[in-house]
């Protein structure tokens, strides 16, 4: 008899009270690992995502203002794996019924601003008295208590203060923001792995605990990688834009149609590259003979390289250097193709998104690329209406009647 192909976090319930994109993402890869996500907002919708556009809707894509019954395209690919109930938490009945749901939770992700948890009594301190063994995990953009008292940590906010903006782009321009959101793709990533390993603490102590993640801490720790300290000392800049000099040659070129990527530090592979360019005496030349030399001398190398991509198509300096000599390269493709890249589909990837009402939709939409030799996970269930799992939860965990459902709605509380 085989054993059923479960997903990892089948059994763990949790409580999300996220909005916009860091924290949706962070109880949305919950919910693809196999946690029971009931996904918490105000009646009328308390995400502000709910108002980005493009919208969807039975005319299709629209890019203007959000008619009725269109709904947020960043809601489709954020709300997937989550059951939706609305719930009124500054009312005194509202608050009640969530520390009822906290008692039966595992987890409970949050990404409020700074205070507004303790301002609506849902702090970590208030609902541990009612589940000791609750994983808390809180999300903040700047911290808690925030460095920078008063500023909205939007994403372009974090990247500007994490140093990130500073060594992207090219050395003659200015700072860059990074092509996306990465501080809030970046955080959740950190947020589940806390949680992970508190959920782990909890089955060895039966204790759970507080899981703080800071957009800006995430942000700031990549960019220590690197190393600009040790850089800027000795007078390199910290951007250098389609290069990374220290690896040189590594970098993108142009080429006659479009760009190309090339990593070739390892010295077979500056071997290959210098005789596919008819450069073979330049690996004896003292000014690229080895890695140090040619950190200092990196432009020379790059403008030899250059000179010789931009003679050539992409697929064509492919060719030459990784199908003909083994030397890392490849063309650097747009985001339409790799979204509509059938192999990236079949992983898991990326996948196509589900309207509530309307089915498949022409938009391709985050996946979950973790793929388990015995389990199985994925973002594979469509994003619901606001609310439709309240009698679900309501009836179902919490127990109230059909009257008792009807009368918080009338009441507002839900």
């Amino acid at each position: 008899m085989t054993n059923q192909v479960v997903r990892p976090l089948e059994g763990i319930r949790v409580l999300d009270l996220t909005v916009a994109l860091a924290g949706p993402y962070a109880s949305m890869m919950l919910g693809g690992l196999g946690a029971e996500v009931i996904r918490i907002e105000a009646p009328g919708g308390g995400d502000i995502a709910r108002t980005n556009p493009p919208f969807v809707g039975g005319n299709g894509i629209n890019f203007g203002a959000q008619a009725d019954g269109e709904v947020s395209l960043s809601i489709l690919n954020r709300a997937r794996n989550k059951k939706s109930i609305t719930l009124d938490l500054k009312s005194e009945r509202g608050r009640e019924l969530f520390l009822q749901l906290v008692e039966q939770a595992d987890v409970l992700v949050e990404n409020m601003s700074e205070g507004a948890t303790a301002r609506l009594g849902v702090d970590y301190d208030s609902v541990k008295q009612r589940n000791p063994k609750l994983i808390y995990a809180s999300i903040k953009a700047l911290g808690e208590p925030s460095a920078f008292p008063g500023l909205k940590g939007m994403d372009i906010i974090v990247q500007a203060l994490s140093g990130i903006m500073e060594v992207t782009g090219f050395a003659d321009g200015p700072p860059t923001r990074f092509g996306l959101p990465i501080a809030d793709l970046v955080a959740p990533q950190y947020a589940v792995n806390g949680i992970l390993a508190a959920l782990i603490y909890r089955g060895r102590t039966g204790e759970g605990q507080l899981v703080k993640v800071s957009m800006l801490d995430c942000l700031a720790s990549w960019v220590a990688e690197e190393h600009f300290d040790v850089f800027g000392k000795a007078g390199y800049a910290a951007r250098t834009g389609n290069f990374q000099d220290r690896l040189v040659p590594f970098g993108v070129y142009p080429s006659k149609d479009g760009h190309v990527a090339i990593a070739a530090f390892h010295p077979d592979w500056l071997r290959g590259l210098l005789d596919a360019l008819d450069q073979s005496h330049l690996i004896e030349d003292p000014r690229f003979s080895s890695r140090g030399p040619r950190l200092k001398h990196a432009s020379e190398m790059n403008s030899i390289i250059e000179a010789w991509t931009r003679q050539r198509a992409s697929d064509e300096i492919v060719l030459e250097l990784l199908e003909k000599r083994g030397v890392p390269s490849a063309r650097v493709r747009g985001p339409n193709e790799v979204l509509h890249d059938p192999r990236l589909h079949e992983s898991g990837a990326v996948m196509n998104l589900t309207h509530p009402t309307l089915g498949p939709i022409e938009a391709v939409g985050m996946g979950l690329p973790i793929q388990f030799s015995k389990s199985t996970a994925q973002f594979d269930v469509p994003a619901t209406e606001l609310g439709a799992a309240n009698e679900q939860i309501y009836g179902d965990l919490l127990k109230l009647s059909k009257q008792d459902i009807d009368a918080l709605r009338s009441s507002g509380v839900i």
